[in-house]
């Protein structure tokens, strides 16, 4: 372990690579402590938040950036609202991007480009009801005496933040390690740790001269974290491959084919994509509403859709199952895998090549992506269910998501450093 971690640094790209995110991870934490102008940011240290979980989870998210309400406050989640509503209108239903969509590395600059209008205006629409909501629930104590131009003044603020922070995310994919805004949720992730540890510390979770309880709880909350662990790394590495045979050809004086292959096919290749998509789409509504918070449907809306509730937990399930099945087929097309293979001489043994081809791959891709978007879903619902019978605090309920993230993330990070480190012939983290 050691050695490859000193591997790293005797790689110039390599090197420079994650030097150059770790740098970004600075501006990043620099950006959560710059306070919008004009807001009070003291009322968002009152206790009436210990129990907010849309405040929890949107802090989680941000690094803590909501906390201190800073212009890095809405954080990143208005670009995958923009990106989930980019890719489901590519698949079919505006021709214009479904036509992006098929022109390869060009489309993709195009809906990118789209993706980013959409940034923007989601992040005004979202940076204005979060303005508006939290102004109206602590009175006027936010922002004294507030206008339209003081909400305008803050919702642009925000919006930059984010625009910024996608801005960063786009940096690290380029020039760093791993997907860049997988990277800044991940940070955001684990630098609000701390203070999570801090208010379970601070909570009724700790009972006063129950020392054995306390210990009891702890150990089987950390024992549940550590099989969470274990399942979604058993699950994000394994895989089913799929044999594939070349058929021998002839062109000119050389031949080519005649090997043996195979497709791998992961269990989940859609990573925890689904779950961030899930989150940020069921919480969506809830910051729409706080515009009318004063209204009886609004009030339902920031009740039951809390993964909390009953109802946000079936709508959560649904959502990381749709988003699992939406997501892999979307990375993984198997009707352009069956026409690939059948140009270049390619079959699966006992499967004819075309149509057969694509309806065997559909069934199997199917029954893998079932069993990694329930493996999703029970990850992410599960330590909501055990921090409710353990009595945490409601902010940070929020663990199966952010540990599929972390690990998630750490797992691809890692396996792009693998790559780096074996193209060049060092010994990588894996061993095979």
């Amino acid at each position: 372990m050691f050695k490859t971690v000193k591997n790293i640094w005797h790689v110039k790209e390599l090197r420079n690579r994650i030097l150059f995110t770790l740098f970004i991870f600075i501006i990043y934490r620099i950006g959560t402590f710059v306070p919008v102008p004009g807001v009070n940011k003291d009322v968002f240290n009152s206790t009436n938040n210990a129990g907010s979980e849309l405040f929890g989870l949107l802090s989680t998210f941000s690094g803590g950036a909501l906390k201190n309400f800073s212009i890095f406050a809405l954080g990143i989640m208005p670009y995958i609202t923009s990106s989930i509503i980019v890719q489901l209108l590519s698949m079919d239903v505006i021709p214009k991007l479904a036509e992006w969509a098929k022109q390869g590395e060009q489309g993709k600059k195009k809906s990118a480009q789209l993706t980013r209008y959409g940034t923007v205006v989601l992040g005004l629409i979202q940076s204005f009801a979060m303005a508006i909501g939290f102004n109206r629930l602590y009175g006027t104590e936010m922002v004294p005496n507030a206008t339209f131009v003081d909400y305008l003044l803050i919702a642009i603020v925000l919006t930059a933040g984010t625009s910024f922070l996608m801005w960063l995310g786009e940096q690290i994919t380029e020039k760093g390690i791993g997907n860049g805004i997988s990277i800044i949720i991940f940070a955001g992730i684990v630098a609000a740790i701390p203070q999570h540890i801090q208010t379970v510390a601070q909570s009724d979770f700790i009972k006063d001269g129950q020392t054995f309880y306390n210990a009891m709880k702890t150990v089987i909350i950390l024992i549940i974290c550590v099989l969470i662990v274990v399942g979604v790394v058993y699950i994000q590495q394994a895989i089913r491959k799929i044999p594939v045979q070349y058929a021998k050809r002839v062109v000119g004086n050389k031949m080519y084919g005649g090997q043996n292959t195979h497709i791998p096919l992961k269990i989940n290749a859609a990573g925890v994509i689904p779950v961030i998509f899930a989150v940020s789409l069921l919480q969506f509504p809830v910051i729409i509403a706080n515009f009318w918070s004063t209204h009886g449907w609004a009030q339902w809306i920031t009740t039951h859709l809390r993964t909390s509730d009953p109802l946000g937990i079936v709508l959560y399930v649904i959502m990381i199952i749709g988003f699992t099945f939406f997501y892999t087929f979307v990375q993984m097309n198997p009707t352009q895998m069956a026409d690939q293979m059948k140009k270049n001489g390619g079959y699966i043994p006992g499967i004819r090549p075309g149509k057969t081809t694509e309806k065997y791959l559909v069934r199997v891709m199917s029954r893998l992506t079932m069993t990694g978007a329930l493996f999703l879903a029970v990850v992410s619902i599960l330590p909501v269910v055990f921090g409710a019978l353990a009595g945490l605090p409601q902010s940070v309920q929020i663990g199966g998501t952010s540990l599929l993230i972390v690990i998630g993330v750490a797992l691809d990070t890692m396996k792009q450093i693998e790559s780096q480190l074996i193209k060049r012939h060092y010994k990588g983290f894996i061993k095979k």
